[in-house]
């Protein structure tokens, strides 16, 4: 079983004040401190400085054999990946890194041969030449941001200098590390950035309407909590990387006659 990470919750007010100045009880949960939500929340955002927006993960390539067409099968699609690839592969790998970077002596060897592990696991299991190349670029972004947000850090070393680059679920995983966050809101911050910018693509390569896109995205983001829930439940030794039909079309994706992204 995968460990879980907690952080202690931020005290809950009993009451709040309306704007009438009537009080009434507060029984909203606070999963995390605010700047714990917060960077979480950059981390998701489609402004991290790390290219994620330029990439489909072969949604262009099912675009253009005809798997793809509208906002049912661009849902199907994506909830598919969701499953065989989040849940499997991505997932793990971040919360086996995740748990290497929150050791209690994280710059001694063995935590060190953790990380080279997962980063490893991560290249090794890539399918095609773009999602290897996705996976370095992405994770090279992130390392350089954590450089700038955590220049002491001695993690933040560790990880630029893996060879022959750091991977985006290892360089995510030490952001949700030094976020202060548990492993199961650094994985759901995860999967809504993942999700949001597949959305997006969607709507630029399909085309679908924002409002249609709006509609994948809340399916997704309805699904996402069990599907980190069963990443969470699962044994990391069952970690796999077999979706062969994506695979596939991201090989095709490399020699597309004509594409709007890098994957």
């Amino acid at each position: 079983m995968i460990t879980r990470i907690t952080t202690p919750t931020a005290p809950v007010a009993a009451t709040v004040t309306t704007t009438d100045g009537a009080a009434v009880p507060n029984n909203a949960p606070v999963s995390a401190p605010s700047r714990t939500l917060l960077q979480l929340m950059w981390l998701a955002s489609p402004a991290l400085p790390v290219g994620g927006f330029s990439y489909s993960e072969g949604l262009e390539a099912a675009v253009d054999a005809g798997l793809v067409t509208d906002e049912a099968s661009a849902a199907r699609w994506l909830q598919d990946q969701l499953q065989l690839v989040l849940v499997r592969s991505e997932w793990p790998a971040v919360a086996r890194a995740h748990a290497a970077f929150m050791m209690d002596s994280p710059e001694a060897p063995t935590a060190l041969k953790a990380v080279k592990a997962a980063n490893d696991w991560v290249l090794h299991t890539r399918e095609s030449r773009e999602l290897r190349l996705q996976a370095e670029q992405m994770g090279r972004s992130l390392a350089d941001w954590l450089r700038q947000r955590a220049p002491d850090d001695p993690r933040v070393e560790m990880l630029r200098a893996l060879h022959p680059a750091p991977t985006w679920p290892v360089a995510f995983a030490l952001a949700g590390a030094l976020s202060g966050a548990d492993l199961r809101d650094v994985l759901l911050a995860h999967g809504f950035g993942w999700a949001e910018n597949l959305v997006q693509a969607a709507i630029k390569c399909i085309p679908l309407g924002q409002s249609a896109g709006q509609r994948v995205l809340q399916a997704l983001a309805d699904a996402l909590p069990a599907a980190v829930d069963e990443a969470l439940n699962s044994n990391i030794t069952d970690a796999q990387a077999f979706a062969p039909g994506l695979a596939i079309l991201s090989a095709q994706h490399e020699q597309q006659y004509s594409r709007l992204f890098r994957s």
